[in-house]
């Protein structure tokens, strides 16, 4: 040991081809060896960091899309929840609203985009609870800014186009014309943002039109009296203009969120769509009296009264902000299409729910147009469901192949090592 202490410490060349002594010239030291193979492992693990860090930004930019993440599934199903309850609770306070006499175009328009405010949960909750170190607004850019404004400002327009239309046309009717905007969903999405036109969807689109068709012809006891011709067009033409409008917004967000990487952001991407809408229904309501006539409708024209007016119109803020909210995180999570066709689906569910809370008729034809409703969201589920597990099949097999190259390149460069 002293011997040993004493010699003169060599360079790393000579002692990965040092001899030992009491072998044949041509053995190679196994300590030397033993050494050189432990200064490689040191130099790999300081240089581990670095792609650690790659692969976690890599992840951090493919968050909540990919359907390997672990809230990808928990925030689909939440999404889908919000749109179900917000649609149908909407729907169904909004005829609440008409039926006992409430008949503001602006309050309607105002309700649907005025609960912005709660989008301030899902932004700043996630941060509060430290699911995510993420700070919000923190990669909200410029850029980002203006496209919210501006697609909020078509959204206001859309909101006040199916007000006008609710006003003067029968729900049913109005449910007609509005899921129109699926088939021009499904072009426009095909043209923005290149979604693929498959057996699944165009069935789900032909199926949940010709549901849609036959709920209108249960409609024409539904046309109200006194209804004018000009009424009647102004409300026809407004509908129409809303499907069309909503068609357009739901790819044209589509192909903004694919540049978002996390809920949040489409949640603060949707706070700015939202604040843009409800100031140009406010600015229309100041310049229309809007204001003032829902203080007068409450106390004058509502027949159940002042604080049930009340309750009902911020109740309709809440619901309509759960039916937007769900819409943008499935558009987010899936695609434009699919937000349409759960939006469409859901229409014909309000037919259901007339039926249950307001005794509405539930004829042979609107039983027929619910089958057709639900076969064809069935469908489209069925075929969602099959694609999700192919793509989460194809990431398997790349992440294996991935992980065998890796180890086979290990082996060669822990040979070749062994071997100098």
């Amino acid at each position: 040991m002293e011997a040993r202490s004493q010699t003169p410490p060599l360079d790393h060349h000579q002692s990965s081809l040092t001899m030992n002594p009491t072998n044949n010239d041509d053995t190679i030291d196994i300590e030397s060896i033993h050494d050189h193979q432990e200064e490689t492992q040191q130099q790999q693990h300081q240089n581990q960091p670095s792609s650690i860090n790659t692969n976690k930004n890599y992840l951090h930019a493919n968050d909540q899309k990919s359907i390997t993440n672990k809230r990808y599934m928990p925030l689909l199903i939440i999404n889908y929840l919000l749109l179900f309850v917000g649609s149908i609770s909407s729907s169904l306070l909004s005829k609440y609203y008409f039926i006992h006499k409430g008949s503001s175009k602006w309050v309607s328009t105002w309700v649907q985009c005025a609960g912005f405010p709660l989008l301030i949960i899902p932004i700043f909750l996630p941060n509060l609870l430290n699911l995510t170190k993420r700070i919000p607004f923190s990669d909200f850019t410029l850029k980002m800014l203006t496209l919210s404004f501006f697609v909020g400002i078509m959204l206001g327009f859309n909101n006040l186009l199916i007000s006008w239309g609710v006003a003067y046309l029968p729900v049913s009717t109005s449910a007609l014309l509005l899921s129109s905007q699926l088939v021009f969903n499904l072009i426009l999405s095909a043209i923005i943002v290149k979604q693929k036109i498959t057996f699944s969807n165009l069935n789900c689109v032909i199926l949940l039109t010709l549901s849609s068709i036959i709920l209108a012809l249960n409609s024409s006891s539904e046309r109200p009296k006194g209804l004018t011709k000009k009424e009647y067009f102004i409300g026809f033409f407004c509908t129409i203009s809303a499907g069309l409008l909503f068609a357009l917004y739901l790819p044209v967000v589509e192909k903004i969120y694919k540049k978002v990487y996390c809920y949040e952001m489409v949640m603060e991407m949707q706070l700015i769509m939202e604040i843009a809408a409800t100031v140009l229904a406010s600015i229309g309501m100041a310049w229309d009296g809007g204001f003032k006539e829902m203080k007068r409708e409450s106390e004058e024209v509502f027949d159940k009264g002042s604080r049930v007016y009340w309750v009902t119109v911020m109740s309709n803020v809440v619901t309509w902000q759960f039916c937007f909210m769900g819409t943008a995180g499935m558009v987010f999570l899936t695609s434009s299409l699919t937000g349409g066709i759960c939006m469409t689906a859901l229409l014909s569910m309000n037919v259901l729910g007339g039926v249950l809370v307001y005794r509405d008729d539930f004829g042979g034809l609107k039983a027929v147009s619910t089958v057709l409703c639900m076969w064809g969201f069935s469908s489209y589920v069925y075929g969602m469901y099959v694609k999700m597990l192919e793509e989460k099949g194809k990431k398997v097999k790349e992440s294996n192949d991935s992980s065998s190259m890796e180890l086979i390149s290990m082996r060669r460069s822990g040979g070749a090592t062994m071997v100098q």
